[in-house]
């Protein structure tokens, strides 16, 4: 199974806690990206970068009170595409997903913009739990729960809440 797009460089706000770039190696792990500590640049440069990298999508998670609280994905273009708030839960799972071949199965119709976003094509199988990241309705409209399941089918690390999600059309 091929990915859709390219590789997306992930990296964060200014001046990250260790547990936002906790969450940054773990998410690193499961989907197809690359981690690189943001330092002193400004947003126009980690974007400068991630293009000449050969980077067509951008990740900046951002926090409040040293707890990954946003994330913004952006375009090769430079403009937002998708912000989300968001909570995290990140697990010390031994479990390992192959990139190559997680899918997305998602109950969220608003959020399929994430099959182009990550490059992870949506899952065909209904009974498969292997390799998958599953979108979950939450609790209202405007909720939603991603969880990442090994090659094992076993729940890995992170768990991320969605509170709120703004789509930016182009």
């Amino acid at each position: 199974m091929e990915l859709i797009g390219y590789p997306m460089l992930i990296t964060t706000s200014r001046k990250p806690s260790q547990r936002t770039r906790s969450f940054c190696k773990s998410l690193d792990r499961v989907i197809n990206s690359e981690y690189t500590n943001r330092g002193k640049m400004s947003l126009r440069n980690v974007l400068l970068k991630s293009s000449q990298l050969g980077f067509d999508k951008t990740a900046v998670i951002s926090e409040t009170k040293g707890n990954p609280s946003k994330i913004d994905f952006y375009n090769e273009k430079g403009d937002i595409v998708l912000s989300m708030d968001v909570t995290v839960s990140i697990t010390n799972s031994k479990g390992r997903v192959k990139i190559k071949e997680l899918s997305l199965k998602s109950e969220m119709d608003d959020l399929n913009i994430l099959v182009e976003l990550l490059g992870v094509p949506k899952c065909m199988e209904t009974l498969k739990q292997e390799n998958i990241l599953v979108l979950k309705k939450g609790d209202n409209e405007k909720r939603a729960i991603m969880e990442f399941y090994d090659s094992k089918g076993l729940i890995t690390g992170p768990k991320i809440y969605i509170k709120d999600w703004r789509i930016f059309h182009e």
